[in-house]
């Protein structure tokens, strides 16, 4: 029998099978079923994230207890202290949240440790505030952030509030695997556990407004502004609300997505990365003559932007808003005299350049990390302690970003409130938002950056992606579309290759990302996705003027599927 075979039967034959998956299991096909047992759901970027189902490799109630079960033997290791201080636990709108944070509450709760569990849906940011504000050991959030509505995910997070990092989720999977039959943990506990399990509402939304409201640098600015909000469908909705609410903005939701519907039914996509999510707030922004259409993702932690220009919407890449909120919040410091000594600025290694430029512009260094906010959180909480620099903002291409590190994850009601100052701020000058980045293109060279995500499902799509990076590590590009390859970066094997030697890469845990730089000053990169079936290409390409990035952007693009084996 196959290790499909027998872990199928295990689950179809178990007494404890949650009743809801029984009919679902019996109408598997043969592909379904391996696809859904050929492995076990692995932690990636972002947690733990995969389809809602049955199976070693869903997001289901039994796989969500091995995994909590695993964090509570972690816990319980760390002492009694540990156990007192407990878990947070947040979730979003998606299918099963709320039953899997409550489960995931009695389940700590059964082994003697306290959890404070929120009341109702609430923004990952808010979670990772929660953990410091309670003085938790940790947290858990249920959310598959941007993914379509078949997905569901579960993050893990520390006591400073940060995603678990490598080395601490590493120990945590040593607990899960260890953990032989998944579908014996039980969450039945007693009257005196039950007292473990806490509640929490407002008790922690009003702290976490008030940090939010706190990063203002213009608050008297006049608010001559329009918005146009989309929580689609998410966590987004009452917490920028409100916050706009208090600040003055004016800000006209979509009403059709301010429901906290789990089959996301009034939007093609809730993930800001595809044009799809803006396809309604463009009506409403062109009905209301909008200055800005902002959009979050369904746990808040990313926002994607719209800005009216030259009389019609043009919609920024994460890698541009973020370059324009950097621009406002440096210059703001400096013209207020409250820029920190030794300033520093995080983003990835899959970010644009142009972030770069500004920070160095301002005096500020930038230090790279690798995709995941946790690196960032990770880097925020070191200089907390070292106080070697202090941080003033961190963000990545994929449109998260972070202004004042009270929270230690991507926070997109701090990022909406400190947009629509920028854009109001911009206003008062004449300008707007896209006006400010075609200032940062004449200063810092034209950028044009884009992402292809070649999507891969399946163990033979897992194979793929594997196969896609072995043979670029085999045969290494020389060039690009005619464009030599200067230097390459491979952060699996740690090493970096310039002008034919050989040096360690340092300063990054192992990860498998490729990158070239080439002779022109454009790069691109490639790795697999940590939260979805995708092999992903980043280019960030220099080009003279837009259209001479646009056209060489088309044709790396190309020379990449040719390369890759993956062309159309």
């Amino acid at each position: 029998m196959s290790i499909v075979e027998e872990r199928y039967e295990k689950w179809v034959n178990h007494p404890n099978l949650d009743p809801r998956y029984k009919e679902v299991l019996a109408e598997m096909t043969p592909e379904e079923k391996n696809d859904a047992f050929y492995t076990t759901i692995e932690f990636g970027t972002a947690g733990m994230r995969g389809l809602l189902g049955p199976g070693t490799n869903r997001i289901n109630i039994h796989t969500i207890r091995k995994a909590t079960q695993g964090f509570a033997e972690y816990i319980k290791e760390h002492g009694e202290k540990a156990c007192e201080e407990g878990i947070a636990i947040g979730y979003d709108n998606r299918h099963m949240s709320r039953e899997l944070a409550f489960d995931c509450a009695d389940l700590l709760a059964k082994n003697g440790i306290k959890a404070y569990v929120f009341e109702s849906l609430r923004p990952t940011p808010e979670l990772s505030f929660a953990v410091r504000h309670l003085g938790c050991f940790g947290g858990i959030m249920i959310t598959a952030s941007h993914n379509p509505k078949e997905y569901n995910g579960y993050k893990l997070y520390d006591s400073k509030g940060c995603q678990l990092v490598p080395d601490l989720a590493a120990q945590v999977i040593d607990k899960v695997n260890a953990i032989d039959d998944e579908l014996a943990i039980e969450t039945n506990i007693t009257e005196d556990q039950k007292k473990l399990v806490q509640v929490i509402g407002k008790d922690v939304d009003e702290p976490y407004y008030e940090n939010v409201l706190s990063i203002q640098l213009n608050p008297d600015v006049e608010k001559d502004i329009t918005i146009v909000f989309s929580p689609e469908h998410g966590t987004a909705n009452v917490p920028v609300r409100e916050i706009y609410k208090r600040t003055g903005y004016h800000n006209i939701p979509v009403e059709e997505q301010c429901t906290p519907d789990p089959d996301f039914s009034q939007t093609p996509t809730p993930n800001p990365e595809q044009p799809g999510a803006y396809e309604l707030a463009l009506k409403y922004a062109a009905d209301n003559d909008a200055d800005i259409i902002l959009v979050c993702d369904p746990d808040a932690d990313r926002m994607g932007v719209g800005v009216k220009h030259d009389g019609e919407y043009v919609v920024m890449t994460g890698n541009q808003s973020g370059a324009v909120l950097l621009e406002y919040i440096l210059s703001q410091l400096h013209a207020q005299g409250k820029m920190l000594d030794n300033p520093v600025m995080f983003n990835t290694v899959v970010t644009s350049d142009l972030g770069e430029k500004v920070a160095a512009d301002h005096g500020v260094e930038t230090e790279k990390t690798l995709t995941g906010f946790k690196f960032i959180g990770e880097k925020v909480a070191k200089y907390e302690q070292t106080h070697e620099k202090n941080y003033v903002f961190g963000y990545e291409e994929s449109y998260g970003s972070l202004i004042k590190p009270f929270v230690r994850d991507k926070d997109a009601p701090q990022a909406c409130l400190m947009l629509a100052e920028a854009a109001a701020y911009y206003k008062k000058q004449g300008k707007d938002l896209v006006d400010v980045l075609n200032d940062l293109y004449a200063k810092h060279g034209t950028y044009e950056e884009s992402q292809v995500a070649l999507s891969l499902a399946g163990e033979a799509g897992a194979k793929r992606i594997q196969q896609i990076l072995s043979d670029l590590r085999k045969d290494a590009p020389k060039e690009i579309a005619g464009v030599p390859v200067v230097k390459s970066e491979d952060y699996k094997e740690e090493i970096i290759e310039e002008n034919g030697e050989k040096k360690p890469l340092t300063g990054f845990v192992k990860s498998d990302v490729l990158k070239y730089y080439l002779e022109d000053g454009s790069w691109i990169a490639v790795r697999p996705s940590g939260t979805e079936p995708k092999c992903k290409f980043y280019y960030c390409v220099k080009g003279s003027d837009k259209a001479d990035a646009h056209e060489k952007t088309e044709k790396f693009q190309q020379a990449m599927a040719e390369l890759t084996g993956t062309a159309e």
